[in-house]
């Protein structure tokens, strides 16, 4: 049976046989299969790199030098661990698995240069050897898995969230009536107790109907909030200008600030910060986030207002100096009826994170116990939001 020949050997045939016009040819069809292969793999959205013994980067397709950082004039020079020190760390020690297809090392990790992302590698030994250190060349496939990720996690916090609510949304329904019912007849025994004469105990019994009217309230105050999370409007998105909606809040929250001697300094970075957004959901935000530091903050602290932008985004910063928040406790702020605070119904934040995913966007917390925290709101720019659909709106028609 004859042997089955490689894709070189039917461009090269027999090097014996190339004279000098046979050989230029096949240099020539050696220059065609190249760039069409360089074209084939750089199309790929994996990155693919290929590393010497000495941890020297000897090739890597348009997407391997863009998760990496690698420069294409430094290709054949730079050491690629120390273009990914924590690719290293991870390696240390590990052997490689064996299947049908040969050696190969798959794991997933956080990459922090050029910029903060979760990748996972596969990687394969061009020669022998037990442990990853022994190896001399290796062929490493990066897959950048960030949004998955995050999708996953957002997905799976969603479904937890929802199973809640759900749950909980008949409950808060049924409260209602009896609440509604309960507020009638206080008010009922209010009016007729302020009727009577001089008796008694009168007075603390009007005191004690005070309390419950406010007690009931208060349950009425933590319901409509609740229903408020279950049941969400869909965003009316229409152009807004970002500054005009946080003037407009602190028209009606700065007297607050005000009064309890609490400074305000806002700073429009971004002269021009247009998004598409539902103007009553992003001032619900703001109210949310200025309420907490209001509550957070102590006579003389301060709020700092700081709005910017780039390219594809509007960021709005909310830097307070009150108390801060726990590092263990910050990824807990969306959960519902979590609150740092005795009265808090743990709603807030985690309205504010659902409109923000509802307009595109993103939020964001710093913070440090003693020193403040800082909220970070991601609004995607109205010309972004726009392509976007645009961008959907084209790839369904084709599917269609």
């Amino acid at each position: 049976m004859a042997k089955k020949k490689s894709p070189l050997d039917r461009i090269l045939g027999n090097l014996e046989d190339l004279d000098a016009t046979n050989l230029s040819h096949a240099v020539q069809r050696l220059m065609r299969e190249r760039r069409l292969l360089e074209t084939v793999i750089n199309t790929c959205k994996d990155g693919i790199l290929v590393v010497d013994e000495s941890g020297i980067i000897q090739y890597a397709n348009a997407q391997g030098a863009q998760l990496i950082g690698l420069k294409e004039e430094n290709v054949g020079t730079e050491i690629l661990w120390k273009l990914v020190p924590e690719l290293r760390k991870s390696l240390e020690g590990s052997t490689f698995q064996e299947d049908e297809e040969g050696a190969f090392l798959s794991r997933e990790l956080e990459m922090s240069y050029p910029e903060e992302r979760l990748v996972r590698l596969y990687m394969v030994p061009l020669q022998e050897g037990i442990g990853v250190s022994r190896l001399r060349n290796l062929v490493i496939i990066l897959s950048d898995i960030t949004q998955e990720r995050l999708s996953t996690e957002q997905l799976i916090e969603s479904e937890k969230v929802n199973s809640v609510l759900m749950l909980a949304s008949g409950v808060a329904h049924e409260l209602g009536n009896p609440l509604n019912s309960l507020t009638i007849h206080l008010q009922l025994m209010e009016r007729n107790l302020k009727k009577l004469s001089e008796v008694e105990g009168l007075e603390k019994l009007d005191t004690s109907v005070g309390v419950c009217l406010r007690e009931v309230e208060r349950l009425d105050g933590i319901i409509t909030h609740f229903l408020e999370a279950v049941e969400p409007k869909a965003p009316d998105f229409r152009e807004l200008n970002l500054m005009m909606v946080v003037r407009e809040v602190m028209d009606l929250q700065g007297v607050e600030f005000e009064n309890r001697n609490l400074t305000v300094e806002i700073d429009f970075m971004e002269k021009n910060p247009i998004i598409q957004a539902d103007g009553d959901q992003v001032k619900q935000v703001l109210f949310n986030l200025l309420k907490n530091s209001l509550e957070a903050m102590q006579k003389g602290e301060r709020l700092k207002i700081l709005c910017r932008g780039d390219d594809d985004n509007i960021y709005l910063q909310l830097a307070d100096t009150g108390e801060g928040i726990a590092e263990e406790d910050i990824s807990k702020v969306f959960l519902p009826y979590y609150s740092t605070k005795d009265k808090g119904h743990g709603l807030g934040m985690m309205i504010v994170q659902r409109i923000m995913r509802e307009h595109g966007g993103r939020i964001g917390i710093d913070s440090k116990p003693g020193m403040g925290t800082v909220v970070t709101l991601q609004f995607p720019r109205k010309y972004r939001r726009v392509r976007l659909l645009e961008n959907n709106t084209s790839t369904e028609s084709t599917a269609e």
